[in-house]
């Protein structure tokens, strides 16, 4: 059996302080135990992955993120432009990506999920929605802590 990771990783790419605070104590809240990181940008979240990739080249996989969650309107590189760039990288097509957004466009949601996001969610309007929203992820990350 698998020795499951007890503190997964969870990299969150949102360039809205606001936003990032009220995640933060969602998770916090909800995952007490996952450890964030957070990226303000497609090229921030593509560094971090990088660094990852490499890392993990001379270290151990595990410096990997168990899941990305990843606003799409993010400036210098959005998230659309980073979804496609992380699934044509094949290491990061197994890591869960989920898309969280203010777009309720079904061309939006029909684009992410064509392009190997795992989930697509809008962006709670409260915050007990939101603490909902996250305990909704903990399958994507808890079963994946650790195994890359």
């Amino acid at each position: 059996m698998d020795n499951i990771q007890a503190t997964p990783l969870v990299l969150i790419a949102e360039d809205d302080p606001d936003d990032r605070m009220l995640i933060r104590e969602a998770f916090e809240e909800r995952c007490p135990n996952c450890r964030l990181h957070f990226v303000q940008d497609g090229e921030e979240l593509m560094a971090f992955i990088g660094k990852s990739l490499s890392d993990a080249e001379n270290l151990s996989p595990s410096v990997l993120p168990d899941m990305l969650l990843l606003d799409l309107n993010m400036p210098l590189k959005d998230g659309r432009e980073s979804l496609i760039e992380l699934r044509n990288n094949a290491l990061f097509k197994q890591i869960p990506t989920v898309v969280m957004t203010t777009s309720e466009s079904d061309e939006d949601k029909q684009f992410c999920l064509a392009n190997g996001a795992n989930d697509y969610l809008v962006k709670p309007s409260s915050y007990t929605k939101l603490l909902d929203a996250v305990e909704s992820l903990q399958p994507y990350f808890s079963r994946n802590a650790g195994k890359h």
